[in-house]
This record gives C-alpha cells, sequence and structure tokens, in this order.
C-alpha cells in the first residue's frame, strides 16, 4: 500500500507503518518526492491552501482516504473534492483540551477584570473597587455541543455554573444543563451570561451570529469565539460592542486572518484578541498522529474509521 505524508512528520510516523507501506513525502506547496498514480491514503497536514491540496488531489486519481488533523474542514471540501468521492477524517477532538482551556480563561479574564488589571500595573496604578465578578451561578451558552463543547462544558461545571447548549440532534449530555436542536438556541440567548460559538462553519452557520443574534443577547453577556471566524458578522460584533448591546467580546478567529492592521476590533476596549491559537498545545501534534495511526490500522483493516466528515454537512 502507497500512501502520501507530511514531510515534516514522516519521519515520526514511519515508525509506526508496518514495513510493506510506501511512503511519499509531500511539502507544504504540494511538491511530492515519489510515484502516487497508486497512492490510497493521504494525510494532510495543519495550514493545507488549497492549491496543495489539489495539487496532490490531480497526483493521485487512486485515492480514496484523506485524513486532515484540522476540526474544521470547510477550507478542504471545495467543489473540485467533492467530485472526488473520498472518504474523509477529521482531527475532531485533538485540540478539545487546550481549547477549552482558553475558553475558561477568557471567561475568568472577564469575570476577575483582567485586562484592567494588567493596564493598572502597567501604569503603576494601585486602583481597588474593580467590579470582579465570580463564574459561580452565571449561565453558559454553548452553541455546538460536539467534542469541542463537551470539553468546555465540562471545566465549566467545575465552577458551578449552570450550562445550556445547541446541536445537531440533542440529547441529554453530561455537565449541561439543557441541550436543545440546532434552531433553537437563539430562544436561550436572553438567559446567557457567556455565549462561546464551538459550532463548525458550515453554509448554514455563516455569519449566523448577526445583529438579530446579538440584539437578543444581554447587555452584561460577553461573546466567545473559538470556532470560525465567518461564523460572525464582523460588522454587526463591532457595532454591538461599540453601542454597548453586549458587555465584550474574546476572539480567537477572524474573518480575515491575520486580523487586519486596520480593524476596529483591535482598538475596542472590550475585546480581546488572540491569534487563532487556542488550540496550541505541546500534545497536539502527538494527539494528531496517534489519531491518524489509529485510523491507519483501521483502514488497512476494513474497520470503521474515527471522525468521519459528513462532507454535504460540512463537518
Amino acid at each position: 500500500m502507497k500512501i502520501i505524508l507530511p514531510k515534516d512528520i514522516t519521519t515520526e510516523l514511519e515508525a509506526h507503518l508496518p514495513d510493506e507501506v510506501v511512503v511519499v513525502r509531500a511539502d507544504s506547496e504540494g511538491n511530492l518526492d515519489g510515484d502516487t498514480t497508486d497512492a490510497e491514503v493521504y494525510f494532510s497536514w495543519f495550514n493545507l491552501k488549497p492549491k496543495t491540496l489539489h495539487r496532490v488531489l490531480e497526483a493521485a486519481p487512486q485515492l480514496r482516504w484523506h485524513h486532515a488533523p484540522n476540526a474544521g474542514v470547510n477550507h478542504i471540501i471545495t467543489p473540485q473534492y467533492l467530485e472526488r468521492n473520498l472518504i474523509l477524517t477529521n482531527g475532531a477532538g485533538v485540540h478539545a483540551i487546550p481549547i477549552a482551556e482558553f475558553a475558561i480563561a477568557y471567561m475568568l479574564s472577564h469575570a476577575k477584570q483582567l485586562p484592567q488589571l494588567y493596564k493598572q500595573q502597567l501604569e503603576h496604578n494601585w486602583q481597588r473597587g474593580l467590579a470582579i465578578e465570580e463564574l459561580l451561578d452565571k449561565t453558559l451558552l454553548i452553541i455546538g455541543a460536539g467534542g469541542i463543547g463537551q470539553e468546555i462544558a465540562s471545566r465549566a461545571k467545575a465552577f458551578g455554573m449552570r450550562i445550556l447548549g445547541s446541536r445537531r440532534h440533542p440529547q441529554p449530555l453530561p455537565n449541561f444543563d439543557k441541550v436543545v436542536g440546532a434552531d433553537e438556541w437563539k430562544e436561550l440567548l436572553g438567559e446567557a451570561d457567556y455565549v462561546v460559538i464551538a459550532t463548525p462553519l458550515t453554509w448554514d452557520t455563516k455569519g449566523m451570529i448577526d445583529t438579530e443574534v446579538l440584539c437578543l443577547m444581554r447587555p452584561s453577556a460577553y461573546l466567545i469565539n473559538i470556532a470560525r471566524g465567518a461564523i460572525v458578522d464582523e460588522f454587526a460584533l463591532v457595532e454591538a460592542l461599540q453601542n454597548g448591546e453586549i458587555a465584550g467580546a474574546a476572539l480567537d478567529t477572524v474573518f480575515t486572518e491575520p486580523l487586519p492592521p486596520e480593524s476596529l476590533l483591535w482598538s475596542l476596549p472590550n475585546v480581546v484578541i488572540t491569534p487563532h491559537c487556542s488550540g496550541n498545545s505541546p500534545r497536539t501534534k502527538e494527539r494528531s498522529l496517534a489519531l491518524f495511526i489509529d485510523n491507519f490500522t483501521r483502514y488497512r483493516h476494513g474497520q470503521p474509521l474515527h471522525n468521519v466528515v459528513d462532507q454535504t454537512a460540512g463537518y
């Protein structure tokens, strides 16, 4: 069997592959160091560019299975990709723990007024009396109660929060006080102190956090986006933040990345911007390789694969 692996991690993977497996390496531009006309499997790496993806697809007409390390695959499912009818698996779960920790950090930062306290330290200003709050008994709404959403919920529950969630197929979940369907979360916005966006980017979710949604949130509510920037209507968000329609936002992802220097989001005092780094961890690579090796073993033995993407739904 012949497989295509990312050049940067081939050495680490080869030690876990059977001797009969033939490996072709691909670099970040899609350059290949061997013949891939009979390759069956392609493991791409992070920051995969459409041009690179399409180049590999063209060079591997017999490809059957593609594994991507990302949880979000909106950048992969192009019309050209869909024509190939490949099995696509993703890295769902690989980033869940560090992202969940970041979500808690954003909430604590807001509740404890950490940005203002950091500012006071820089100014050598010993000022007391800030409106510092607890997370205890606050209501958290997680839009997208999948793997990441559930990791967030387990940590938030330890702080004594009331947790609401939404998912495509609602069902009772550990740590959630209530889970509703994908179209019902808007009815819960008026109850939420914190709203975390953890849903995949699809045609249905693109731009769904719009003026209507922001108006339904409490003026004291705090929005956190650790999913994809295009889920939020940025113009509507800036307006809501400027007008005090919501208390603030923490954005690990934005519509255009890197965030343009002229974006108003940089300078709004009630916004925290991080450079799409909430999933970063020394253990992310370790988990990514372990997931692929497990799935590759399953593939060779004809067993069901983990994390098969519904390409129609987009996740």
